[in-house]
């Protein structure tokens, strides 16, 4: 059974990757401050109470464990929050992963998976967004991401390190047997805000300006299953243990919603009326973002089984109505 360290495996898409791990043969070894994350949803492999930035604890599971690869989950990842409060993410985002990545070249492990984003490509000037596109972000969060793949492009020439970015567009969706979900404090996301309107814990789903460039005047973006995520994650794995690498994929699903018809698709799940208030826009929220994956479809051989937002919409309400208080329920 190989080892891989899952930094922020306590987190949302990390949580899902190490269960995804696990059903695949794989041992998860989960490093997390629980900062942002949530030590329950950690049930599969062992447990590391730490940062990446700590030295002592990585020397300590690169002793205790072979570590075949390290996946990153542990970024800060709230657009907003990157405008008001940048140098939490350059610390956070950057500098903690220039010192996980400095420990795993010392200790001559040479497999990295980074976990980037569609922020990168700022403002798009073509639809669907290609990995080809000008990298280009428009926000603090998007530059670190830019910035961490400029930093594994370094590190492979002078290194040798072998990695794969993947840049995700909207995480959404849960665990589809109900076992793990979506919990962030403060909750940003748009799927869990309609649904906890949905249930009763909010009064109304703010929508952040209607008069963008779009169809109906709302922001248009991109929904990925977690699950979806996470199986990518496996195959970009598999690829790298089989010496592949350098690459950067797209993970999207190709088709873009926006904001209103992601609260009417939340209403035919519910069956609730989800009451809606039109506020100001966010700083740093492009009109749309739709990516194309037809790279990792090719270049992976990745296949999407939960394409459709209804359905993904469907996994989180589940696991929302059995967790209304997340996972201090």
């Amino acid at each position: 059974m190989k080892n891989i360290l899952v930094v922020g495996g306590a987190g949302y898409i990390g949580s899902h990757m190490c269960k995804f791990l696990w059903d695949h043969g794989y041992q998860p070894i989960v490093l997390d401050n629980l900062v942002r994350g949530h030590r329950q949803a950690v049930r599969w492999g062992p447990f590391v109470k730490g940062a990446a930035s700590e030295d002592k604890k990585l020397k300590k599971i690169f002793s205790d464990h072979t570590i075949d690869a390290v996946m990153h989950f542990a970024a800060y990842c709230y657009v907003g929050e990157s405008v008001k409060n940048p140098s939490a993410y350059y610390l956070n985002n950057v500098a903690e992963t220039v010192k996980l990545l400095h420990a795993m070249v010392e200790a001559n492990i040479q497999y990295f998976i980074f976990s980037s984003s569609c922020a990168v490509y700022g403002d798009p000037i073509e639809f669907p967004i290609t990995e080809t596109h000008p990298l280009k972000p428009i926000n603090p969060y998007g530059n670190s991401k830019r910035m961490v793949e400029q930093i594994l492009d370094d590190f492979h020439d002078a290194y040798g390190l072998k990695f794969i970015s993947l840049r995700y567009f909207n995480a959404a969706g849960a665990d589809p047997d109900g076992e793990l979900g979506e919990d962030h404090r403060p909750e940003t996301h748009l799927i869990p805000l309609v649904l906890q309107v949905a249930l009763g814990k909010k009064e109304a789903i703010h929508i952040y300006g209607d008069d963008y460039s779009t169809q109906d005047g709302t922001c248009i973006r991109d929904y990925i299953h977690v699950n979806d995520l996470a199986g990518a994650h496996l195959l970009a794995l598999e690829k790298l243990l089989d010496g592949h690498g350098v690459e950067k994929f797209n993970l999207g699903n190709s088709k873009g919603y926006s904001v209103r018809e992601v609260i009417d698709i939340a209403r035919q799940v519910t069956g609730a009326a989800i009451p809606e208030k039109i506020v100001d826009r966010r700083p740093g929220d492009p009109p749309a973002l739709v990516g194309s994956n037809i790279n990792a479809i090719s270049k992976l051989n990745w296949q999407l089984k939960y394409p459709d937002l209804h359905t993904i919409i469907e996994t989180a309400w589940k696991w929302l109505q059995q967790n209304p208080n997340g996972y201090t329920s």
